[in-house]
């Protein structure tokens, strides 16, 4: 057996990308209830990514209860908590798994493969998940969050291999080429797949640290794809 696990990215691999106006929107509302400017509401949530993809920021509450102060603006407990609701709850329904990503898993597993997943995402998406289908077929899932620790950094790949009792060389990473995580797999020891979606509409996504446009190395533009790279 060449590998014996395959780990997987969360956004834009197992599930879709959110949509960026769609969000942008929910982050607005969220502005309104507790009363800042939706402009800077905004643009201090986006240069929040970082807390919330470590684990400074524990809940959406907190991350709202910062933009309040940087703002100048009380944070009143009953609006913060209003506010995060719409954001969990516009979280929740947009959590849609790619096409074949559920079977692709139960394959992966019935062939006997370890499976794993690494995420680079704010406290809230765990708990989330835990009641989604494609979820269930995953040995191990590391959240950015939970270990405070982000990709590309090699050590949250490392936690992946170790949970799952495997070597970093013998795990197949399937990414979309996000935040640098093919570069950070590959510098763990591990052997990164692009997943390339060709349906994907690229305008209304967001992309940090893409490697998606100019990655050398093997590319899939499906899951359904993945049997064959084992």
């Amino acid at each position: 057996m060449k590998y014996e696990a395959v780990i997987f990215d969360l956004f834009g691999t197992l599930i879709k990308k959110f949509s960026v106006r769609e969000h942008t929107e929910i982050l607005r509302q969220m502005a309104s209830v507790v009363s800042v400017p939706p402009d800077d509401f905004v643009q201090l949530w986006s240069a929040t990514f970082n807390e919330r993809g470590s684990g400074v920021f524990k809940s959406i509450d907190a991350n709202i209860e910062y933009i309040c102060q940087k703002c100048g603006v009380p944070a009143e407990d009953a609006n913060v908590k209003i506010a995060s609701q719409i954001n969990l709850d516009y979280t929740k329904r947009s959590i849609k798994t790619h096409y074949y990503a559920t079977k692709a898993l139960f394959d992966l597993k019935s062939r006997g493969y370890k499976t794993g997943l690494i995420s680079n995402c704010s406290a809230e998406i765990p708990g989330i998940l835990s009641n989604k289908l494609f979820i269930r077929s995953i040995d191990v899932r590391v959240f950015s969050s939970l270990v405070g620790i982000q990709k590309p950094d090699p050590r949250i790949y490392q936690i992946a291999a170790e949970r799952l009792v495997t070597t970093p060389e013998f795990c197949l990473y399937i990414g979309d080429g996000d935040e640098y995580e093919l570069s950070g797999a590959a510098q763990a020891g591990m052997h990164p797949v692009l997943l390339r979606v060709s349906s994907e509409d690229s305008a209304d996504v967001s992309r940090i640290g893409t490697e998606r446009e100019e990655w050398p190395g093997d590319v899939i533009t499906s899951l359904r794809e993945v049997v064959n790279l084992l």
